[in-house]
């Protein structure tokens, strides 16, 4: 799991080179996965700034060029974002998988009832499916 974007700073070609450490972390982090699933909320009906930052930093570089990817979603909202995130992947990636989509509406659920939600048989059957089919698509 990677959860420093905030780390990253905002990309610049002429770093491309001679990458700052968070981004050679990020980047080796990616190498050695055998997939990626992102996960990440809309902010203005759009691309967090963090994560658009952080697909600038690895878009001429190799590390994402064939890797499989799939999102996750926690939210019954954010189909614009969604909608730019999957352009943005399949651009960037021959790997993308968009049919392969975990949706879990926990917007309005409160947090020390989430693990009792996903822990529901309909949830861990969803979600179990969906990692199943991205191991799938990993192993081909």
């Amino acid at each position: 799991m990677y959860d420093r974007l905030g780390d990253l700073p905002v990309f610049s070609p002429d770093q491309e080179s001679d990458p700052p450490e968070p981004v050679v972390t990020l980047t080796g982090m990616i190498r050695k996965s055998d997939g990626l699933i992102i996960a990440s909320p809309e902010y203005v009906r759009s691309i967090p700034g963090g994560l658009k930052n952080a697909i600038d930093w690895l878009v001429s570089r190799e590390e994402l060029i064939h890797k499989p990817i799939a999102l996750m979603h926690a939210s019954h909202r954010g189909d614009d974002m969604l909608a730019q995130l999957r352009l943005v992947l399949a651009t960037v990636s021959s790997g993308f998988l968009p049919e392969v989509f975990l949706k879990l509406e926990l917007l309005h659920i409160p947090q020390p009832e989430i693990e009792t939600h996903l822990s529901q048989d309909k949830q861990r059957h969803d979600m179990e499916n969906d990692l199943n089919r991205f191991s799938a698509a990993i192993e081909t």
